[in-house]
């Protein structure tokens, strides 16, 4: 059991390594020589680095960003092998929590970053592709129509529950995605404040 545990907080840390990585921070320093965390919404993640960098850079980030999900999820998926057989399920679980962690909460830059919807997305991917790709969809009908980046979020991430369920996903993949949903909403708590006064920034005129 203890090497159970051993292995399954490695698994965690590696995730949260991972999702440490600052994409967004990196790209808009080497590009424009400036701390994102002092412009627009303070977020590392994609909505703001298209504020400085434009379209182009805005899915560059994303992109990379759902990758951090999906390499951190695939490592324990592919190594099964690690876990005891009723475990399974929780190590990619674990691996997912630890990417979303790490990427609002980076060790590297002093425990802030974005939002974790995008790398949300990507660990969706590793966990259930169909589940990841409808997330997916949903988010870009949403964010299209209405404009807003941060509605699209909520409204996707909130659906991934649902989906997992639909798609016959076990218990650890439906929890995991209920908890990521309720972190990513309190993570946009202030965007939900700027929608409700009608004052939240559109992603196109």
């Amino acid at each position: 059991m203890i090497m159970v545990v051993v292995k399954m907080l490695t698994i965690f840390v590696i995730a949260y390594l991972i999702g440490s990585i600052p994409t967004g921070y990196l790209i808009v320093k080497a590009k424009k020589g400036i701390d994102i965390r002092k412009t627009g919404s303070g977020s590392t993640g994609a909505t703001n680095v298209k504020r400085i960098l434009g379209t182009k850079w805005f899915f560059t980030v994303m992109i990379l960003d759902a990758l951090k999900g999906i390499i951190a999820v695939t490592i324990a998926v592919k190594h099964y092998d690690l876990f005891e057989y009723t475990l399974r399920g929780l190590g990619p679980v674990l691996a997912a929590l630890g990417v979303i962690l790490g990427h609002s909460k980076s060790i590297f830059l002093k425990f802030t970053g974005g939002k974790s919807v995008a790398t949300g997305v990507g660990t969706l991917i590793g966990l259930c592709w169909p589940v990841g790709l409808a997330t997916a969809v949903i988010w870009g009908i949403i964010t299209y129509t209405s404009k807003f980046v941060s509605l699209g979020s909520i409204v996707a991430i909130t659906m991934a529950p649902i989906l997992m369920r639909v798609f016959n996903q076990n218990e650890y993949y439906i929890w995991f995605t209920a908890i990521c949903a309720a972190y990513v909403v309190i993570m946009h708590k202030d965007n939900i404040k700027r929608l409700c006064q009608g004052k939240e920034n559109k992603v196109r005129k």
